[in-house]
């Protein structure tokens, strides 16, 4: 087996050497369709104040395809998959970032409550809202320290609140921030009271994360039996391959018997889709 893995990283790594060496003009395609994935990916980092060196980055933008490549050759000793696989890897560094994304948005949601609580205490000590987001970013940990650290540093250097919470908002694709920036700006405008504003928001928010809880508690069936049926298809093909090996060669030496693997991989594909679609619950 580690044999097998030094055969087949010296193969992949020649192929890599030669595209090099004999093909200039793909090299700088490559180098050039490789700097325009970094660039879209450095500002989703930059938002999410995780510093990356851009030669890591661009080492794991290369070293991505080809362990996916890899790992495809030696779980089925197939070229075709494992340029597949290859392509597929291409995919790996955005899925894990937006993953970050989602976790980091997940968290600031988590923390929004406790953060209204902080400012509506800060204003009823008597500080002003600029100085109760400086309360916020002291007594909260990150990722929503990091955000209103930047909205009271943006408030320094002479840009209004209503445009640093423009940007936050933009940033930070939350709809409970949504929702307590468009009160607090309505509020700001009319004259309003904000403590009672954001205790009103808090309430709101509370009660909302109440009802999202058990609309997911609901949910829970739907998506196990989801999760069962995507996989028990898979699962079965395994079984049955690993008992009698010779039952899937019409499929693979036939025209039609490819035609039909292809097409029962497109509805398995799709079948997961919709039942994803199907048992979640937007509230």
């Amino acid at each position: 087996m580690t044999l097998q893995i030094i055969i087949s990283l010296v193969t992949f790594a020649g192929v890599f050497l030669l595209v090099r060496l004999f093909f200039p003009a793909t090299q700088a395609r490559l180098e050039g369709w490789q700097k325009a994935r970094i660039d879209r990916i450095t500002p989703k980092l930059d938002r999410m104040f995780l510093v990356v060196p851009l030669k890591r980055l661009m080492l794991l933008d290369v070293l991505s395809p080809l362990l996916c490549g890899l790992l495809g050759f030696l779980f089925t000793r197939t070229l075709w998959v494992a340029f597949a696989a290859m392509a597929g890897g291409l995919f790996v560094p955005m899925v894990i970032l937006r993953q970050l994304e989602s976790a980091r948005r997940k968290k600031f949601t988590s923390q929004l409550v406790d953060a209204l609580m902080i400012l509506s205490s800060s204003l009823k000590a008597g500080l002003s809202l600029t100085q109760a987001f400086e309360t916020l970013v002291e007594e909260m940990p990150a990722p929503i320290a990091q955000e209103f650290g930047l909205v009271v540093r943006q408030m320094r250097m002479g840009i209004s609140i209503e445009e640093a919470m423009h940007k936050l908002k933009k940033r930070m694709a939350v709809d409970e921030l949504d929702m307590v920036i468009t009160a607090m700006m309505v509020s700001k405008e009319t004259g309003g009271d904000l403590i009672t504003t954001f205790s009103k928001v808090t309430h709101t928010i509370q009660e909302r994360n109440k009802l999202v809880g058990r609309v997911n508690t609901l949910c829970v069936q739907a998506k196990m039996q989801g999760v069962i049926m995507s996989i028990l298809p898979i699962l079965f093909g395994l079984f049955v391959y690993k008992v009698n090996p010779g039952f899937f060669d019409i499929f693979l030496k036939d025209r039609f018997g490819r035609l039909l693997l292809v097409y029962a991989a497109i509805s398995e594909v799709l079948g997961i889709i919709f039942i994803a679609k199907l048992s979640r619950v937007d509230v």
